[in-house]
């Protein structure tokens, strides 16, 4: 007599190491099969659905999928409101979808440059934008910790400031206040810094080289009442790949808040 069992192919990565083919088919390796996941267009073998199938958007399958695109290591999310953002997501009479093409998410990407011959971080973020017939990636801004020194204006009491009688000395005594004291500390409460012109700048003036990147995340805030990020996690397993690993309900009035709060980040 002769047993025969139907086991999982597997398939040799680039170390040498093996995986199940249902841990390949678990991981959700590229954005865009997060996106596919997310709205229940593709089912668990990474087959497509569209509009003319059946199975396509439903909320079931929606339901399952969601639960496996959460970064399960991660404590600071909890079961309820893991439960909460499926069932809201889900909700048959709003379901909430990703859209590729749409505004509401962004890229944070971690880029390595050389200055006078020493590693620096700067955080790039990046947004999709319609060119021509098609789209493309734009900068939007930039976050370091090196142009943010620049910037830290004193608002004390005992600011140094410009009398306001400077203008009939033919402001004269600017030579002192701007040699003494840090320039940003005269400019007006409107007064905004612009990091991302600096970067360009310094970038077109050759002070600054690209390196390398060393990561890059995305941040979302297109299912209205929610804010998530996703990072990719390279690990075995079936909980792997690009996962939800940031989760909030948010108020609409406070996305402006927290997305400069993010742009901020060091």
């Amino acid at each position: 007599m002769f047993l025969t069992f139907n086991l999982p192919a597997q398939i040799v990565q680039e170390d040498g190491s093996t995986r199940d083919e249902s841990e390949l088919y678990a991981s959700t390796k590229q954005v865009n099969q997060f996106f596919r996941r997310f709205n229940g267009e593709e089912n668990q073998k990474g087959k497509r659905y569209y509009e003319s199938d059946k199975e396509f958007r439903e909320a079931s399958l929606r339901k399952n999928y969601l639960s496996l695109l959460f970064d399960r290591e991660n404590q600071n999310i909890s079961t309820e409101q893991k439960k909460d953002f499926i069932n809201d997501v889900t909700d048959k009479r709003n379901p909430k979808f990703l859209d590729f093409h749409e505004e509401g998410w962004f890229a944070e990407v971690n880029v390595v440059f050389m200055r006078n011959g020493k590693e620096e971080n700067i955080l790039l973020f990046f947004k999709i934008q319609e060119e021509r017939e098609g789209y493309e990636w734009v900068l939007e801004q930039v976050s370091s910790a090196h142009y943010q020194e620049f910037f830290d204006k004193d608002k004390s009491d005992e600011k140094p400031f410009l009398h306001p009688m400077s203008h009939e000395l033919d402001f004269m005594n600017l030579h002192k206040s701007l040699n003494q004291e840090n320039a940003v500390d005269f400019t007006s409460d409107e007064f905004e810094e612009d990091p991302l012109s600096i970067f360009l700048y310094e970038m077109a003036s050759n002070q600054i080289e690209f390196k390398t990147v060393t990561g890059s995340k995305f941040h979302f805030f297109q299912c209205e009442g929610w804010y998530f990020q996703i990072a990719e996690y390279n690990r075995k397993g079936y909980n792997s790949g690009w996962l939800i690993s940031d989760l909030t309900p948010i108020e609409k009035q406070d996305v402006p808040k927290l997305k400069s709060f993010i742009y901020e980040a060091k």
